[in-house]
């Protein structure tokens, strides 16, 4: 049943125009900062060569496109995210899937599933952009694998959190800011202090402190284990949300 929901949650999203719009918007984006990078590689490549240990394609057009794609998920994924639960509770079609034989957690990673799906057509579509450059020079296959890594990683984290204040209301908007604050607050969390204890503590709760060594090619397990325990985190508070509504009262 898993796979069914998450089949007909990826085809409600490409039966949405917004989906599109989103999808064709984010496209033509990343394609001019990808151009504008090229042209400023080409622009100072011959400074480069005279240089020891200068940065290579990889570096200078492949890790700011990633970066940008990062901030630009971050303003994507509420808008994607925000009507799962709560378009179907506003429609009243929600208590049809409470009522259904089915559990919660089969529902959430139904519809969790589904939504990852569009979200990787997406980041295949920004792979191809860096992989396009093999046909002019070389690339840091170890950074490029790095980088499209922590993409990924965004991306399930990003639509872990997004899933579960869309179950909170009834309303997509106040989901999709909610999403959007939340996202926003753990993306730029260790700013708040420099030194000390509490400082080590913000650094870690930091998305943008996980992604940053993946876009330099660095690649830590430690990494891994923190999108894992944000993603299971909110994939289990939004099983506890719908498990608590179906309690009868």
């Amino acid at each position: 049943m898993i796979g069914v929901i998450a089949r007909r949650e990826l085809q409600g999203l490409f039966g949405s125009p917004l989906a599109w719009a989103v999808l064709c918007v984010i496209q033509i984006i990343l394609a001019y900062i990808f151009l504008s990078r090229i042209e400023l590689f080409v622009q100072f490549q011959p400074r480069l060569l005279g240089l020891e240990g200068a940065p290579g394609l990889t570096d200078v057009v492949v890790a700011p496109l990633f970066g940008n794609t990062a901030i630009t998920l971050l303003l994507v994924a509420p808008l994607l995210t925000m009507r799962t639960f709560a378009e179907e509770r506003r429609n009243g079609t929600l208590n049809l899937l409470l009522a259904a034989p089915l559990s919660m957690t089969e529902v959430t990673l139904g519809k969790y599933l589904g939504l990852l799906g569009f979200f990787m057509v997406m980041l295949v579509l920004v792979a191809l952009m860096p992989l396009a450059l093999l046909l002019g020079g070389p690339l840091d296959f170890g950074q490029l694998g790095a980088g499209f890594l922590g993409l990924g990683l965004l991306i399930v984290a990003f639509v872990a959190i997004g899933l579960f204040f869309s179950v909170l209301t009834d309303h997509p908007t106040v989901a999709g800011v909610s999403t959007f604050g939340a996202l926003l607050l753990l993306w730029i969390v260790d700013w708040a202090g420099e030194s000390g204890e509490a400082s080590g503590v913000l650094r870690y709760l930091s998305l943008l402190s996980h992604y940053e060594p993946l876009l330099k090619g660095i690649f830590d397990s430690a990494d891994l284990v923190y999108y894992a325990l944000l993603t299971a985190l909110f994939l289990i508070l939004t099983v506890w949300r719908l498990d608590a509504e179906r309690l009868p009262r």
